[in-house]
Order: C-alpha cells, then structure tokens, then sequence
C-alpha cells in the first residue's frame, strides 16, 4: 500500500487533466465529472491536433498515389503502424493490422483463422467476463464450422477458476479468446499463465486488450499470445480504429477477411493475388485520420510515467471502492484480488438506469447497464449495474462528487 501511496504521489493529475479539453464543460450548469472511461475515453489536446493537422496539412488516400499529400498521408499511416508495433513490443511491424477496432479485430479471426482451421467438434474457449464481441463472433464461426464452445467459470469474486479452465483444456480445444481486463467488473487474468496453459493443450489464443492497453504496459512477446487486440478510443485516441497483432506465421498462413482495394497486388477477371501481410487484411480506404489520432494517444502514453499513471488510477480506485461501499444499500458487484479501472455496484432499492439519469443531473457521467456482458450480469443474478469507470485524469474530488449524487439517489429512492 505504501508503494501504491508513493507512486501514486509522483503522477501530477492537474497537468494531465489541462491535456484534455472536454474537462472544462459543464453539463446541466456543473463541472463535468467523467467516469465512463471504460466505454470511451476522452481525447487530449494531441490527438485532436494530429487529426485537425491531418487534414488540414495531409489528406490524401495512402499508398495509391506519387504526389506529395499521398506521401505524407502515407508516412503518417505507417508511422502510426510503427508506433503500435512499439506500444505492444511486437517483433516485426508486419505482424501489426490496422483495424477499426477491437470488435473488427476479433472478427477478423474469427472468421479469417477460425473458419479456415475449425472442424465440426472442435472447441473454442471463452470465459465468463468476456464483452460481448468477444462470444458472438465466435458463436458465429461455430455455427458455421461445427466447432463446439466452451466457457470458464468465474466466482463470486469476478474471478476466473483457473482450475476449471485446466479441466476444459484438451486436445480438442483449438482456440482461446479472453479479456485481458474485464470491462465489467475490472478483473486483471493472469494472461500469461493462462496462455501458457493453452499453448500446453495445442491451442492457439487471443486477448481482447480493449480495457488493458489505457492502464497495463502490454508486451506481446513476454505474453507469447498468438493474438491481441485492441481499440484507440479506449486508450485516448480516435474512434472507428484499432490494432490486431497476430503471430507472424499464423498471419501468413490466414485467407483474407475481406476483398477490396490495397489487400491486393493483381486482380484479373480469372484470378486474384492477394497483396503481402499486414496489408492483405486491410481492404479499402482506412480511416486514415483515425490511425494518425491512434499513434498520436500512443506519443500521449509514451511521454507518460505508465507506472505511476496505474498507480494513481488505482488509489482512486481504492478510495472510490472505500467511498461507495460506506453508502447504506450499496452492493458491489467484482471484487477480484487484482482489478483495475473499474467500480461496478447496485444501490438498494434504484434501478441503475434511473441512478444514472440522477447522477447526469449533477454532473456525473456513468455507465449503466450490463456493459455488453450480459453474462456477467447472469451470473449474478442482476439485471444491470452501475459503472464508474476511471482514466488516468481521475481524481478523488472526481469520487467525492459521485458519493454526493449517490446521496441524492437515495433520498429520491430510498
């Protein structure tokens, strides 16, 4: 705890909080306190710019032309690839895809590697905490091949049983999908134990990095994952964009998902040849302005202490886990050992949606629902949750402002 305190102390939140504009607004006459980060982040003063000079300065289509705009919208594009390839500590930028998003790139396997190796029999493993895009695209390719899914319990805790997931893994088990962190409720997974498990069984895995990549240092090397992915507007950059890194041999050996302009290097009317990796997976004109606003929030996070950054975002965890559970009637729901960015609770006797329509009132943004996981929410018997979701310009007045609206849904409700 002590080291927590101090790292924590070294994060200078004011000057983080002046990077980002949209701090200053006011909703409904009061400071806008934003803690919905888990569904979208908010953009600092850098990427808006990088977008806004792109097309003021750049904009052309990239890789389609020799004048000078194309060129520098290019070198934009692909320097934004090698920035992925260094935020994730890939071995080669050809084993980055510049997707548009988390849901894009899990898809893009699903039915790229997925479709292509699935026999009837088959199985696939999820686990209880997964987002739901990281159960229907695979639901899809199993409709489709006859493969077979299975899931891995969590307890009460928001935890995943690992011996469970021990006790699934066969010969039979091809792929592994799982969340890094849990956009519900939190949860941190031991990934690399994990992976390693899967790798044991001859299973090839993929994380879903969208809720890790804002808060967690992530090394695809160390992890030795085959895939990640993972979306820019959840680490503080654009939306419609995001990163799929794939295991170079497994990349190469992948059909490509989609058809179109770029993905190729020859089309004729008998035949097509398919252009070289990443590039054949990248079919179409991108958003281009949305990769160039991806590597600018990856520059933002370089040039931060990533360490103390987490370290902060987790004491005000702590205290907004302290703050809320001493307000009568609260039930929070993931209390995972180790968690991060995330405070999912119920309060007694107020439907999480109408809690949320109060807390709008006073300033504060939240998410209710089930957070596309529906089967968390399953799994504890709830129909949805109240999340306050934190980012790195979170700060305890950000909690306090918070428990002062949850006092004001109890005396409407309770």
């Amino acid at each position: 705890m002590t080291t927590l305190a101090s790292s924590a102390a070294t994060f200078n939140v004011d000057k983080v909080r002046a990077d980002f504009p949209i701090l200053t607004e006011r909703v409904h006459g009061k400071p806008l306190v934003y803690l919905d980060s888990a569904n979208t982040s908010q953009k600092p003063e850098s990427v808006l710019k990088a977008m806004d000079d792109y097309y003021r300065h750049a904009n052309a289509n990239i890789h389609r032309a020799t004048h000078l705009l194309s060129e520098r919208a290019t070198a934009l594009y692909e320097g934004s690839r090698a920035k992925a390839a260094a935020f994730l500590n890939a071995p080669d930028m050809r084993t980055i895809v510049l997707t548009k998003g988390t849901t894009d790139g899990i898809n893009l396997v699903a039915q790229s590697y997925g479709r292509s190796t699935l026999k009837p029999g088959d199985e696939i493993l999820l686990t209880w905490l997964e987002h739901h895009s990281n159960i229907v695209p695979w639901q899809l390719v199993a409709a489709q091949t006859g493969a077979v899914i299975k899931v891995v319990p969590i307890n009460d805790a928001g935890e995943l049983e690992q011996d469970q997931l021990s006790a699934l893994l066969s010969e039979r088990t091809k792929i592994m999908a799982v969340g890094h962190v849990s956009n519900a409720l939190g949860t941190i997974n031991p990934i690399k134990e994990m992976i390693a498990k899967a790798h044991a069984a001859g299973a090839v895995v993929l994380v879903d990095g969208a809720q890790a990549a804002p808060h967690l240092v992530i090394d695809v090397q160390a992890l030795d994952c085959d895939f990640y992915v993972l979306s820019s507007h959840k680490m503080f950059g654009s939306t419609g964009t995001g990163v799929l890194y794939g295991r170079a041999s497994l990349l190469e050996a992948m059909p490509p998902y989609q058809g179109g302009g770029d993905m190729i290097a020859s089309v004729t009317f008998e035949q097509t040849l398919y252009n070289q990796v990443p590039y054949k997976f990248e079919a179409g004109t991108p958003n281009m302005a949305g990769v160039v606003g991806l590597g600018a929030a990856i520059d933002y996070l370089a040039g931060i202490d990533r360490d103390a950054a987490l370290a902060h975002e987790d004491a005000v965890l702590e205290y907004a886990t302290a703050q809320v559970r001493e307000i009568p009637g609260t039930r929070i729901i993931g209390e995972a050992r180790h968690k991060t960015g995330v405070l999912s609770f119920m309060l007694e006797g107020a439907h999480p949606h109408d809690a949320g329509t109060i807390l709008d009132r006073q300033g504060v943004a939240v998410r209710t629902g089930q957070h596309c996981a529906q089967p968390v929410m399953d799994r504890f018997c709830i129909p949805a949750t109240i999340r306050a979701s934190l980012g790195i310009y979170n700060t305890r007045e950000d909690i306090d402002a918070l428990v002062r609206g949850l006092h004001k849904v109890r005396e409407l409700f309770t």
